[in-house]
């Protein structure tokens, strides 16, 4: 076995799991015109691939115990490679629903396999090498954001971007295919897969997952609308998008020191107040201050994903692969219903500002447009302020449990 390797691997499947949010979220102004779509019903679309990602997690999860890491990154790999090629080759709404479905259902695997796969190959660290594999899911981002940038620039349309999801694809493969991989830390201590079903009804746990649908709403459902609305705010929104997931990476890249100084629980508790300052902000900036409130943003979600997972792994340990997948899951079920829900706020905005009768063109519907749309992020900012309070008590109750343990 070779765990460098197999965490290689695992950080380049996380890639093009992640260039494909990037790239999804620089295509939904085109998809717009080329099959006559509203922002609803591209929501509805960019939506669905969290529903297949959340359907692979709670199919995935209690299966990679059964069936092994090996088959399920299988699943991963010819999902990929078919939500890839339906999506270029789609041609209306319902073909790129599909597309965009089987994606979700392989970025669902990847994460059903990759993430207790990680915590298998690296048992006595496994929050800081979890924030280090989660890494590339910003780093996938930016590699997706620039690349829609520089093609965009070189007139390549959005097909020819999502074909440079193909490269890494290969490569993921290739550094699997005959790798000896482990079995599940559940698996090797010989617990029964009722131990982990029961394991997942602790209060706590249950709480995490309620907390995992506001993280994830938090970053991903704000995350996917940005390019969008900020494109029409006079600044480049897939180069925020990339400010922010290059933040967020350099940020991953260095949890170490952090966890060890702030605790997981700490960690969430100064995510939850920089996300609730940062999208507040950015609902009222326009020109370069988009820019501090996205970095305050950045520094706020960076952490939320990782983290969680951590926790739970090591709060929770036998709920095994099913907690993590539960709480991949819950996380990527939310982001289905908030990305419409974010569009159709962004809809009533602009309706709201358009007065009847009037067809605004140009610059007059670019400000209607922007105000519109950063208004819908604003209202996302109450996610992360109910998760100031909820990770605050948190901390407070360890920190007790701490001492009282201690005496």
């Amino acid at each position: 076995m070779n765990p460098s390797r197999l965490f290689t691997a695992s950080c380049v499947a996380l890639i093009v799991t992640a260039m494909s949010f990037a790239l999804r979220a620089e295509a939904t102004g085109e998809w717009i015109k080329e099959f006559n779509l509203n922002n609803e019903q591209v929501g509805w679309v960019s939506g669905t691939a969290f529903w297949g990602f959340t359907l692979a997690m709670m199919f995935g999860g209690p299966l990679v115990d059964s069936l092994g890491f090996k088959r399920i990154l299988g699943i991963a790999f010819v999902g990929h490679a078919a939500g890839i090629l339906l999506t270029i080759f789609a041609w209306d709404f319902w073909s790129l629903f599909a597309g965009t479905l089987l994606f979700g259902i392989a970025n669902g695997s990847v994460e059903a396999a990759c993430n207790p796969l990680v915590a298998t190959l690296y048992p006595n660290n496994q929050t800081t090498k979890l924030n280090h594999f989660h890494v590339w899911f910003p780093g996938g981002i930016v590699i997706g954001g620039l690349l829609a940038f520089a093609f965009g620039k070189l007139g390549f349309g959005w097909k020819a971007q999502f074909a440079t999801m193909l490269l890494p694809l290969v490569a993921y493969g290739f550094l699997f295919i005959g790798q000896q991989v482990p079995r599940t830390q559940r698996a090797e201590r010989g617990e029964s897969a009722g131990s982990m079903f029961t394991a997942c009804l602790a209060p706590g746990f249950i709480l995490m997952v309620v907390c995992m649908l506001l993280t994830a709403a938090t970053e991903l459902g704000s995350g996917n609308w940005i390019p969008n609305i900020l494109s029409h705010a006079g600044v480049s929104g897939i180069l925020v998008l990339v400010w922010i997931t290059g933040l967020m990476a350099v940020g991953r890249m260095f949890a170490g020191p952090f966890v060890h100084k702030l605790s997981p629980p700490g960690m969430l508790v100064m995510s939850a107040i920089l996300s609730t300052i940062g999208l507040y902000t950015m609902s009222h900036s326009t020109g370069p201050m988009l820019f501090v409130a996205a970095t305050i943003f950045a520094f706020g979600v960076c952490f939320f994903w990782p983290t969680m997972v951590g926790y739970v792994a090591e709060n929770y340990p036998k709920t095994g692969a099913l907690g993590m997948a539960i709480i991949g899951g819950a996380g990527m079920l939310s982001v289905s219903f908030v990305l419409p829900i974010i569009g159709k706020w962004y809809d009533a905005g602009i309706v709201a500002r358009t007065p009847a009768g009037a067809a605004p063109t140009g610059d007059t519907l670019a400000a209607i447009q922007a105000a519109a749309g950063l208004e819908a992020l604003g209202k996302v900012a109450i996610l992360p302020a109910i998760l100031v309070v909820v990770f605050a008590l948190l901390l407070v109750f360890r920190r007790k449990s701490s001492a009282h343990a201690a005496h």
